[in-house]
């Protein structure tokens, strides 16, 4: 689990194909390596993913053929910068929401509106995910925990304030950009409670 806190903004140094349908992403970062445990979760840009491999000054993780098809990662390049979030530990403060890193589906960034020091962004949900978006709730972009200011059909908007601007990647967000979505999970389960009556 996260909290959609972002701790470091990682660059892709490395892609490999390894097999078909599998590739090896090494991701350069401030964290320290000898922390990063094999196996240990680290939330990429939103993703939830395994390290399989530790440097000097980066780790390695495995994308398999449903994480490049339903999420950003299979855009990703030498030089793509990415949001990371180590995973929560016991009595780690809880600043965001609980994040899953288990993307729902790729959200479009529609329009921006650059204000001082601050962006508001507003962006296009799948349609089967816009249900569990509310006015005020939470949602997770590229592993950022953020808070919906609006919400219409299948249309979201929040503002982005110049600290997030600052930590984040979604400073450099532009028109057309394709984000990973988390919808809150008690979202989710509400839902799913009120299908089961």
């Amino acid at each position: 689990m996260f909290t959609g806190i972002v701790t470091d903004i990682g660059e892709v140094v490395a892609v490999e194909q390894r097999a078909e349908g599998l590739r090896r992403l090494t991701i350069a970062c401030a964290y320290d390596p000898a922390t990063i445990a094999i196996g240990a979760s680290i939330c990429c840009a939103g993703v939830c993913m395994t390290v399989v491999a530790t440097g000097p000054k980066e780790f390695s993780v495995d994308a398999a053929a449903e994480t490049l098809r339903l999420t950003t990662v299979g855009l990703w390049k030498d030089g793509t910068r990415v949001n990371l979030e180590r995973a929560l530990k016991i009595g780690d403060e809880l600043g965001g929401h609980l994040v899953s890193g288990h993307v729902d589906g790729l959200a479009e960034l529609i329009a921006r509106d650059d204000r001082t020091g601050m962006a508001n962004l507003n962006l296009r949900a799948p349609k089967p995910l816009a249900r569990f978006i509310a006015q005020k709730g939470s949602v997770a972009l590229d592993g950022v925990s953020l808070t919906v200011n609006d919400v219409t059909a299948d249309t979201l908007s929040v503002l982005i304030i110049p600290h997030t601007l600052k930590v984040t990647t979604l400073g450099a967000l532009k028109q057309g950009d394709s984000l990973n979505l988390e919808v809150d999970v008690m979202a989710r389960y509400a839902a799913r409670l009120m299908e089961s009556r």
